[in-house]
């Protein structure tokens, strides 16, 4: 526990509901709340919401929805979807990727793997950088008979010899990057061959651009400093593409507090926490995921009778389904949303079926999904006139009890789910089924 003048909040945002777990002073000792992720009309940030709400509560003193007072706040620590919806729905940053001359299309060849061989459409995702730019430079590694006595070779990382063939021409790489800078583009991957064990070539690009003012530059050398190329270069476009949506969210979280003394962190996806200022895009894809995989690891595990067990987390959007017997189970390389990522991560299953998804009849057929309502305007009985969804048939069907869940929907944010609603917007899609079908007998249920 805490100690009896200070908060503590842990925080899940997901891509529906946020949920928070605040240890407070007094008794009980704890508080938690849940609120919509997305409900502009009463509040600008789910999370710092949920937070001043609490102060407020606990403390009996009004505060500030634009900017309040941390300096009774231990820590925050959170979890989220943030990296992983931007990721899936493409709207992260718009990026350039740097990489040694002559491996231009690289990336877009990848691993040249066909997962779907037989289909008669091979539909591929669009890279996640927006152009590319081929760098003069090339270096080649030697081995130790071939170094001695010759002064113009280089250590490299790991005592590797390393011969410059051809330096960077900083003169060219201006002119690309203020070209670049006029595009817009304000992110950069830097991706250049055996920057795994000479890494000066990329670390002085990165210098470069700063200075002309990018806002963000991804190393492969930093981000994933291992060999193999694609795999490394891929997972430093996604940290390009994410990070600045992530650090541009922290920033905005941040500016709402008055003083900047609370220490924030965030979950990655290897189960580890990281601090804001260090927290990257190739490293949170499963942040929100993965707390859940801690959370019941440490709580519904009994070293003393050991048995395995199975994580079940159905979300707005998604379902992820874990596996925990005592010991994490890792991977290191992964594919999400068509992108190969070499990054540690927690072996999370995820199927994007949520109670966000949307029912339709097409076709002569029942489909669900994969469209999601999200948080706003979300499920027709969170009152925001949204879409007709799973979370409304269970509704329907009783499986959801309004009285059990919290009085968070509605223009004031302080209504129940409206099963009414649900039934009248399930009606409109049975008229539809029972009049396309000719068959009349087809009820709600």
């Amino acid at each position: 526990m805490p100690p009896s003048d200070v908060f503590r909040f842990s925080i899940d945002r997901g891509g529906t509901f946020t949920d928070i777990y605040a240890e407070v002073p007094g008794l009980p000792g704890f508080r938690v709340l849940k609120l919509l992720s997305e409900d502009p009309s009463n509040y600008p940030d789910a999370p710092r919401e949920g937070v001043r709400r609490i102060l407020q509560d606990v403390s009996g003193v009004p505060l500030s929805k634009a900017n309040f007072d941390s300096s009774v706040i231990e820590w925050i620590r959170m979890g989220t979807t943030l990296a992983t919806n931007a990721l899936l729905e493409r709207k992260g940053r718009p990026c350039a990727l740097l990489i040694t001359k002559g491996f231009g299309d690289l990336l877009t060849i990848g691993k040249q793997d066909r997962p779907k061989i037989f289909d008669l459409e091979i539909s591929r995702p669009p890279p996640l950088y927006q152009t590319v730019v081929e760098v003069d430079e090339r270096v080649r590694l030697v081995g130790k008979e071939l170094s001695e006595g010759r002064e113009d070779f280089e250590r490299g990382v790991g005592g590797q010899w390393i011969e410059v063939i051809e330096e960077l021409d900083f003169r060219l790489i201006q002119t690309d990057l203020e070209a670049l800078r006029l595009k817009g583009v304000d992110s950069l991957a830097v991706v250049l061959m055996h920057a795994s064990v000479f890494p000066r070539h990329e670390k002085e690009i990165r210098d470069l651009a700063k200075n002309l003012g990018f806002g963000h530059v991804s190393l492969s050398s930093e981000v994933m400093p291992r060999i193999k190329i694609v795999d490394r270069g891929q997972t430093c476009c996604l940290d390009a593409y994410l990070t600045p949506v992530i650090q541009k969210y922290v920033d905005r979280f941040r500016a709402g507090f008055m003083r900047e003394t609370t220490q924030l962190h965030f979950m990655q996806s290897d189960g580890a926490l990281a601090s804001a200022d260090d927290f990257m895009g190739s490293r949170a894809v499963l942040s929100g995921p993965a707390g859940g995989v801690v959370g019941y690891a440490k709580t519904t595990f009994d070293s003393e009778n050991p048995r395995p067990v199975i994580g079940f987390d159905m979300g707005g959007t998604s379902t992820d389904v874990s596996r925990f017997d005592g010991d994490f189970d890792w991977v290191q390389e992964t594919e999400t949303a068509g992108v190969h990522l070499l990054a540690p991560q927690l072996n999370i299953n995820t199927v994007a079926a949520g109670g966000g998804s949307r029912l339709f009849f097409k076709n002569g057929m029942f489909v669900v999904g994969p469209e999601s309502a999200g948080a706003h305007p979300g499920p027709v009985c969170y009152r925001k006139k949204g879409f007709l969804t799973v979370t409304d048939a269970n509704l329907v069907l009783g499986r959801l009890l309004p009285e059990r869940f919290p009085k968070i929907f509605g223009p004031a944010g302080n209504l129940a789910l409206d099963r009414y609603a649900s039934q009248e917007a399930l009606q409109k899609l049975v008229d539809q089924i029972n009049g396309e079908t000719g068959d009349t007998a087809m009820s709600q249920e």
